[in-house]
């Protein structure tokens, strides 16, 4: 069995920009692209970086329940902030522990020095685990 592509109703349509929201492998694996604070048509929704990371959490809630997951199905993200300083992490850490408690997936930070679209301050990609895919 091959892997399945799904781009969830719920985000706006990436295919255009040469890529798509989640893969899901046929071991469990789930791969999800980079989720910034869009909204559906892709425009960033908040100047704020709080306000970013809140959509960017939101928008990776969407992508994995598109695929009956959540996000205690996920092992590892990885974050990137623009800019990034105590006060980002001090943010950051603040949301990753509303959704995940004391239990968060390992984390990768890199700190950049801009992200794919002006105004972009944070964007999340993810690594969940699912029931392997039946043929």
């Amino acid at each position: 069995m091959t892997h399945r592509i799904v781009n969830p109703a719920g985000l706006h349509d990436p295919v255009a920009f040469g890529y798509s929201h989640v893969v899901r492998a046929p071991g469990g694996l789930v791969f999800i692209a980079g989720q910034y604070a869009s909204d559906e048509q892709g425009h960033l929704t908040s100047p704020d970086f709080g306000e970013q990371v809140e959509r960017s959490l939101a928008n990776l809630g969407t992508a994995l329940a598109a695929i009956d997951l959540g996000f205690a199905d996920v092992v590892q993200i990885r974050t990137h902030i623009v800019d990034h300083d105590a006060d980002k992490l001090a943010v950051l850490v603040e949301h990753i522990g509303r959704i995940w408690g004391s239990h968060p997936p390992a984390q990768t930070l890199t700190g950049v020095a801009a992200l794919a679209l002006p105004g972009m301050l944070f964007e999340i990609d993810a690594i969940a685990v699912a029931p392997p895919l039946q043929p």
